[in-house]
């Protein structure tokens, strides 16, 4: 049986970026999972990407392979509270960078992703597990071969389900993203060119399970109305413009990310709440960190060496804590309905909107994750 420098096991789009890396570095790569199917139509998801996450997949030569409709920059964000106040905005201008995410389709990312693997010389596809120096496990958490690991990984749900769906408005969305927590759900309008350029969205929104099973029952027509009577008509009049989809949300994070000859990377090593878009740039960061690591290695140790996966794991362990605890606050803080908290929040948000220092150290928190 032919032997291999990695096995990657997880060929979501985590996986299938570690696997291109690291090929990229002269390393022979097993990765496990088959290739996307299909032209991704059902296929709502839709990305907001970092600049490190931009940088990551134009290095591969994958970003500048995408339409550009699948690709949609951020210069603005408004953030409501549930009061009907002040907002929170954030301006790639005010912060002095060119945009404060790019919207990405999650399809057209996949397929690419494909593509750029099928031309990668020392990366091959397989259907079971190989013989591999080092296995990483970018798989999701309940993956079997997650379960055999003494990762100590444990999640917590939080009763919530997260919906996307793509929109059209009335009026263009001038690029920027729009957000409302309310308790006890979360909203997001992520400007989009798909399929309608300069007017489309996609959408996440974040509820209570019993809420989101029944919006996801109702007509249409019915779905509509209540997204208006969520955004106060702000983004214009709202149509869905695809099927709707959904998932349980839950946070979590591996006590232990490595170990003799395996290590962890994106959903199989930490969880997140979508409300702050960050999961897949987490993930994207770790493919980032390991790379370098292993790149930069001693000539002679070993990729399983336990003491050089624990370089990635240090560089990984403070954004990763600090992303999950803000989303994990951030969303506890805005489903408690008391009126002295609900005020006090929402004072909270006016006040950061007038500390310029402030905004631009929790974007440089986003951007760096």
């Amino acid at each position: 049986m032919r032997s291999f420098d990695v096995q990657v096991a997880g060929a979501g789009i985590v996986g299938k970026t570690l696997a291109l890396a690291l090929a990229r570095l002269g390393l022979s790569v097993a990765l496990r999972g088959a290739p996307t199917r299909g032209a991704g139509r059902d296929d709502v998801r839709a990305y907001a990407l970092n600049a490190g996450s931009v940088d990551l997949l134009r290095s591969l030569k994958v970003w500048d392979a995408l339409p550009e409709d699948a690709k949609t920059p951020v210069h603005d964000m408004l953030v409501h509270g549930d009061s009907g106040g002040e907002a929170l905005e954030f301006s790639a201008w005010e912060q002095h960078i060119g945009e404060l995410a790019v919207i990405t389709d999650a399809a057209a990312l996949e397929q690419e992703l494909d593509a750029a693997l099928r031309f990668a010389p020392h990366v091959t596809r397989v259907e079971s597990d190989v013989t591999a120096t080092l296995l990483a496990h970018c798989e999701g958490r309940a993956a079997a071969g997650l379960k055999q690991l003494a990762a100590g990984i444990a999640t917590e749900a939080y009763g919530q389900k997260a919906i996307a769906a793509r929109l059209v408005a009335s009026r263009p969305h001038g690029q920027v993203a729009r957000q409302w927590f309310r308790s006890p759900d979360v909203l997001a309008l992520l400007p989009f060119a798909r399929p309608e350029p300069g007017r489309s969205y996609g959408l996440v929104w974040s509820l209570p399970t019993e809420r989101a099973e029944a919006l996801l029952a109702v007509e249409a027509a019915e779905f509509e109305r209540e997204l208006a009577l969520a955004t106060g008509g702000e983004a214009g009049e709202l149509r869905l413009a695809s099927d709707r989809a959904a998932w349980p949300l839950a946070i979590g994070r591996a006590a232990t990310w490595c170990g003799p000859g395996w290590v962890l990377a994106g959903d199989a090593a930490h969880v997140v709440h979508p409300l702050a878009g960050q999961g897949l740039n987490l993930g994207l960061a770790d493919v980032a960190a390991l790379v370098a690591v292993i790149a930069e290695r001693e000539p002679w140790r070993r990729l399983g060496d336990e003491r050089l996966l624990r370089r990635y794991v240090r560089l990984r362990a403070a954004p990763t804590s600090a992303m999950l605890r803000i989303t994990d606050g951030l969303l506890r803080l805005f489903a408690e309905d008391k009126a002295p908290i609900r005020e006090l929040r929402n004072n909270g948000l006016a006040l950061v909107n007038r500390l310029s220092p402030l905004k631009r150290w929790l974007t440089a928190r986003a951007l760096d994750s």
